[in-house]
């Protein structure tokens, strides 16, 4: 038993780098997000830190996995997922999908007067697929004002600037897929400056972006 949990120990530290690599965040947003030193995520990446809870759980809320998934435990046959909410600018984020890299997949909620009321249109590398769940979802898109009703949907490419939110007194429940490019532009730790402007590129953390958080 003591072999195979220091083999998981073990194996962690790649499995950490391998999952901030496909989401394309540098070790210093990841320290912001977590308040772990960068050496301190350098040594865990490289095995020389050994992993303890205090670090993992900070390190599995910011990449959006489990505990499991770090560690790759076996699997237990408990076919049920523990979805965890996240909310960011007063915007409530479901994931629906657990692997890293990929489609991804979000249950969003955006109150009435959310932050993102005030439309800022933006754009980023990617394309994204759009269902409105519950209430009515404003998007604009280039030169086109949209109202969708739940039942429709709506997919774009996210080069073109784009913002949505609720429309009305009632909260918007949609549910959203994008890739990569979307998930960088979307979910990263915090967003990375331009070289020597001191400004946040196109492709934001989420406060004003036009699709998910």
């Amino acid at each position: 038993m003591d072999d195979d949990l220091d083999q998981a120990l073990d194996s962690v530290g790649a499995r950490l780098r391998t999952i901030r690599k496909q989401r394309d965040v540098t070790l210093a947003e990841l320290s912001a997000a977590t308040g772990i030193s960068v050496s301190t995520l350098s040594r865990l990446e490289s095995g020389d830190r050994r992993p303890t809870l205090e670090l993992l759980l900070p390190l599995a809320k910011a990449h959006g996995v489990t505990l499991d998934e770090l560690v790759d435990a076996p699997p237990t046959g408990d076919p049920r997922i523990h979805l965890r909410p996240v909310t960011r600018y007063g915007m409530t984020v479901l994931p629906l999908s657990r692997r890293a890299g990929g489609i991804q997949a979000y249950k969003l909620i955006i109150p009435p007067r959310s932050p993102r009321r005030e439309p800022d249109p933006r754009t980023h590398e990617g394309y994204e697929w759009l269902y409105v769940l519950d209430g009515r979802l404003r998007v604009l898109l280039g030169e086109h004002d949209l109202v969708l009703s739940p039942g429709e949907a709506a997919e774009f490419d996210t080069r073109v600037p784009h913002w949505f939110g609720a429309v009305g007194d009632e909260p918007v429940e949609f549910l959203s897929l994008f890739g990569q490019q979307g998930e960088r532009a979307h979910l990263r730790a915090r967003p990375r400056a331009r070289a020597g402007s001191g400004e946040s590129p196109r492709s934001s953390d989420g406060s004003g972006e036009g699709g998910t958080p």
